[in-house]
């Protein structure tokens, strides 16, 4: 048993990333794309950009590469994006599914909680205009049957460098808010 472990481990390789001398995998694409929105967003905020997701009936795969860019690899809050629990916190509304019926009355009132100016970002094919679900009698199909999108991230689902592109393309749109 333990030379079929070891036979494996041998025939794969090396499945885990280098470390550098903090202890932490720095890829040059994301430790670029970060710093870029890191400069961005403080230009723009002059603090965080805090997100709340609403999951309006998804698949989970948009989550767990929401889940993913949090992780130690990305860890995108150490680039100034936060995802917090209330909406009264968060300067967009991050909407992973095609938007069930079940839940547009909880997007709108998540929505509405929000302080001005609030941005709606659709993240995946089925936030766009319902992907799969597409015309299904249970969905209102997109996001922006629902309320105004400013950005959408796509992909199904899309991974997390391409969230951070999306992102930092959105701050180099984005009108200055700091006076």
């Amino acid at each position: 048993m333990n030379f079929r472990i070891f036979k494996s481990s041998i025939e794969k390789g090396r499945v885990t990333l280098k470390l550098d001398e903090a202890g932490i995998v720095a890829l040059p694409e994301i430790e670029n794309i970060g710093r870029d929105l890191k400069r961005a967003i403080h230009a723009k905020f002059g603090r965080s950009f805090h997100i709340r997701e609403v999951d309006t009936g998804s698949c989970g795969a948009c989550e767990s590469e929401i889940i993913a860019c949090s992780n130690p690899l990305y860890d995108i809050q150490r680039f100034g994006i936060d995802f917090v629990a209330s909406p009264r916190h968060a300067d967009a509304l991050l909407v992973t599914g095609p938007v069930s019926k079940n839940m547009i009355l909880a997007l709108k009132k998540t929505y509405e909680a929000m302080p001005e100016p609030k941005f709606v970002i659709a993240l995946g094919d089925c936030a766009k205009d319902g992907g799969a679900f597409k015309g299904s009698y249970y969905t209102r199909d997109g996001v922006e049957n629902i309320l105004p999108v400013i950005l959408h991230i796509p992909g199904c689902p899309p991974d997390p460098l391409t969230i951070m592109r999306s992102l930092l393309s959105f701050m180099h749109d984005f009108p200055c808010r700091r006076a």
